[in-house]
């Protein structure tokens, strides 16, 4: 059996607030934006303008009063006024459709920032989960056993959404907010500055509402984020294992698990609603209450011919104005935040340097074959510095009794496979098989010792070059959505239409896809839950086959399938290692039997070596193995005579 490694499962990214902005982060944000530079000035430019003529609206009904509806209309005293008509009619008709222009202009120019913002934000995401793909491609296998699936996921999706939602709905609407407000007050304070100063009476208290807002909700929405996780990590696991949730009869109790988590969603959604619901009325009063007092000191001002009554309207309309880009910008708020935390994420996971990596000044092997450990110490666990010094220096005694601090997989092994060899590997559950395999195709690296394959420590090769001579079959066969023929092939061009039928026929699968109605163009449905465990596990021989490996690894490859597919497996496994260094991990002694040499692993130890025969010849732990597990397979698959019987029976062999 494989060695399982337990991954943390921590959602302690998910519950990171994020700040509301981070210099550095946003540093590498904006260079995303740099092969789309134009258009994102072009945007720019875009809100800018349009911020120009949102804030003209109001002044232009201040110059349409001022001159044509009051008993004593303004004089054209500038240059825009000396332009219009003195007649009211058609001095109106002129503001009227300069007003309309800009609106027009507005409109115009707010269609441009929101498709380029919205075209650059996708190309934008592209790139970054391109990146993010090709970075989880590089990452080495042990990243993925401390990594749920379903984190990753997450930042290829929710995180990648976040950074797009500030790109196209955040940062550029900011500016436009700022542009506006800043218009607005310029304006306000050349036409009254004391009226403007009436207006921004309740800013104080606009601003400790929206920092009370921003708390409750920058909480609530942690909590939504944590809630989120939680349901999607609760519910692919028990849709994944709904066979085992149904034939324990735990329906009722999953869901009464699950109706604790969604309701935590729930209510902090419910709490962010309510932030909502009190914020924007709170605000909406405030603005009333300075409309109010604009109205009341500036109706005075024009009884007291202290303000025209342009501007008092001006006012009246640049103070419904002003408040509407700080709600905006409080709404922003929230996107900053969960942009500057998804960032962070992201950065973490694109940061995390691959630990195997092919070597700048790579080599070739001899193309021999022939696999070699020399003394190798390995375990999963992240070794400190410090231990990573001592274990370079310490003898093998004293690598031994660090066992109370590192937790060893391997303990000093070593052991030849010859070209052509099969090797089969045995022993109990956690005595290192698995990992040997692993450290084999440098999904790993060892902490002391070497691992050779032709000739060459794996840490030499190509990486890509050196997986190329490996054909792997698992014990869990495994199969991608699509046809056959593509789940024989992986993508790989150079292998033919008649090299993939002669790899069928070889593991006696051929017949099997002929009778299907698509034969090898069949869909096979996600993990290839249309086809039977047995199958699967054949079309994995067929894939390893197709490819021509020079070293061929069976990980339990039988132990999946059934006795009819075990027989036409075992013929298919006898042409299949025939020219190439076979390493067999499996508990069926027929495969066993035929192996060149057999290792015997215990507790990280390889501590026994031979043929079949004279394994058992010294009654040690292959043959306790042997009497424990495989005599009533070896006699139920072998039908051996009464003489051999009897051998079996004194465990002679």
């Amino acid at each position: 059996m494989a060695e399982e490694k337990k991954p943390k499962d921590s959602h302690q990214d998910d519950d990171v607030a994020g700040k509301i902005y981070d210099g550095r982060l946003m540093r590498r944000l904006v260079a995303y934006l740099r092969p789309y530079k134009w258009q994102a000035v072009v945007s720019l430019i875009a809100v800018f303008l349009k911020a120009f003529f949102d804030v003209i609206g109001p002044l232009l009904t201040k110059i349409t009063v001022d001159l044509y509806f009051t008993s004593k209309p303004e004089p054209h005293l500038n240059w825009f006024t000396r332009h219009l008509s003195s007649n009211p009619t058609q001095g109106i008709s002129q503001l009227a459709t300069i007003y309309l222009g800009s609106l027009v202009m507005s409109y115009g120019l707010e269609f441009v920032q929101t498709y380029l913002m919205q075209w650059t934000g996708q190309k934008v995401m592209f790139d970054m989960r391109s990146q993010i793909f090709r970075h989880l491609q590089r990452m080495h296998i042990g990243f993925f056993d401390h990594n749920p699936v379903g984190r990753l996921v997450t930042r290829l999706t929710g995180d990648v959404e976040a950074l797009n939602e500030m790109f196209t709905s955040g940062v550029f609407s900011i500016f436009e907010d700022a542009f506006v407000l800043i218009g607005i007050v310029f304006i306000m304070l050349r036409m009254s500055w004391w009226l403007a100063l009436i207006t921004f009476a309740v800013l104080p208290f606009i601003l400790i509402v929206t920092r009370m807002f921003r708390k409750h909700v920058r909480e609530s929405y942690r909590r939504v984020r944590h809630a989120i996780a939680r349901i999607n990590s609760y519910t692919q696991e028990h849709v994944s294992g709904m066979s085992v949730v149904q034939l324990f009869n735990r329906e009722e109790r999953s869901y009464k698990a699950f109706e604790d988590v969604n309701n935590q969603h729930m209510i902090a959604f419910k709490d962010t609603i309510l932030a909502y619901a009190l914020y924007y009325p709170a605000v909406e009063v405030l603005s009333s209450v300075a409309i109010a007092l604009v109205i009341w000191q500036g109706g005075n001002g024009v009884m007291r011919n202290s303000v025209k009554l342009g501007v008092l309207v001006a006012f009246i309309q640049y103070a419904q104005r002003f408040f509407r880009p700080i709600q905006d910008m409080s709404e922003k708020y929230n996107i900053l935040q969960a942009a500057m935390a998804a960032s962070e994420r992201i950065f973490k996971l694109v940061d995390t340097p691959p630990q195997v990596l092919t070597p700048e000044n790579c080599r070739k092997g001899d193309g021999s074959a022939r696999v070699e450990l020399r003394h190798v110490w390995f375990t999963y666990q992240k070794l400190t510095p410090e231990q990573e010094i001592l274990v370079a220096k310490a003898s093998p005694e004293e690598l031994a009794a660090l066992g109370s601090e590192i937790e060893w997989i391997l303990k000093d092994v070593s052991f030849v496979i010859e070209p052509g060899q099969t090797a089969a590997i045995v022993g109990h559950t956690g005595a290192g098989k698995t990992t040997i395999i692993s450290l084999m195709m440098r999904f790993y690296d060892v902490q002391r010792g070497s691992v050779l394959v032709n000739g060459l420590d794996v840490r030499e090769h190509a990486l890509t070059e050196m997986r190329q001579q490996f054909g792997v079959v698992l014990q869990d066969p495994f199969l991608f959505s699509g046809t056959i023929a593509d789940n024989i092939r992986l993508g790989t061009s150079w292998i033919t239409d008649e090299q993939m039928h002669r790899a069928a026929e070889d593991v006696n699968l051929l017949d099997f896809i002929s009778g299907l109605p698509g034969g090898f163009e069949e869909r096979v449905r996600e993990r290839g839950n249309s086809l039977s465990t047995g199958q699967k596990q054949l079309i994995n021989f067929a894939r390893a086959l197709a490819h021509n490996p020079r070293v061929l690894i069976l990980d339990e490859a039988t132990s999946s399938v059934d006795t009819d597919t075990e027989l036409l497996v075992r013929s298919a496994l006898e042409r299949m290692v025939q020219g190439r260094t076979s390493v067999v991990i499996a508990h069926r002694l027929s495969t066993v039997q035929s192996a060149s040499q057999i290792l015997v692993m215990h507790k990280g130890q390889l501590r026994e070596m031979g043929t079949h025969q004279e394994l058992l010849a010294r009654r040690g732990i292959y043959w306790k193995l042997y009497q424990l597990q495989y005599k009533d397979q070896e006699l139920a698959a072998t039908s051996p005579t009464p003489v051999f019987r009897e051998q079996l029976t004194t465990g002679i062999g």
